[in-house]
């Protein structure tokens, strides 16, 4: 089992992607809490130059809140990340993390289900940027 799933956007314009991702998540009920530009912190910390990575770290609070409810632990695999990184090629590729491979590892059975749906979630907006 892939621990992610992605996709390549048609669009070239890596800030157009970022917002474009941005509304595809929210749609689904996602906020973004957290958004790390790997590049620009990479080029500050060790003076190494990146391609442009973006890790948006977005969260559900309904999903979120059920959980935590079943698995007060499960915090450590939240937010939900999804990463837009501008590839050698100028394709801007998207990936989201695939919840009920993180999940897996609380060995909580009660979370299989809101993996799932957090899951198909994901997919639909990895889907929806073709």
């Amino acid at each position: 089992m892939s621990y992610y799933f992605n996709t390549t956007l048609k669009e070239k314009n890596f800030d157009k992607a970022i917002k474009t991702v941005t509304a595809a998540l929210k749609e689904e009920g996602f906020g973004v809490l957290t958004e790390i530009d790997v590049k620009e912190t990479l080029k500050k910390k060790i003076d190494v130059d990146f391609k442009k990575y973006r890790i948006l770290g977005a969260c559900n609070p309904v999903f979120a809140h059920k959980a935590l409810k079943n698995e007060d632990k499960i915090g450590v695999f939240l937010p939900c990340n999804v990463i837009v990184e501008e590839n050698e090629n100028g394709e801007i590729e998207v990936s989201a993390v695939d919840p009920i491979s993180s999940m897996q590892a609380a060995k909580n059975d009660s979370l299989e289900e809101i993996a799932t749906e957090v899951q198909q979630k994901l997919k639909k907006i990895i889907a929806s940027l073709n």
